[in-house]
């Protein structure tokens, strides 16, 4: 998710830059939060779902088998 994250940002900041051609600083002021926010959103998200389907399968603690 971060990745895509990522590439949104990339995308829309070449987008940006080549369109209004802004300063570095309103780059900064601009991108910076925005990924910030996109990436904690995306991250809850994820473990949500992460959690619904370790829920839903079952699933448990990894256990070493018996050497015998």
């Amino acid at each position: 998710m971060t990745l895509g994250i990522g590439a949104l940002i990339v995308m829309l900041a070449l987008w940006v830059e080549f369109t209004f051609e802004p300063g570095v600083l309103i780059h900064a002021l601009l991108w910076i939060p925005l990924t910030l926010a996109l990436v904690l959103v995306s991250l809850r998200f994820a473990k949500g779902l992460l959690l619904a389907l370790e829920y839903r399968n079952r699933a448990e603690e990894a256990r070493l088998k018996d050497p015998d």
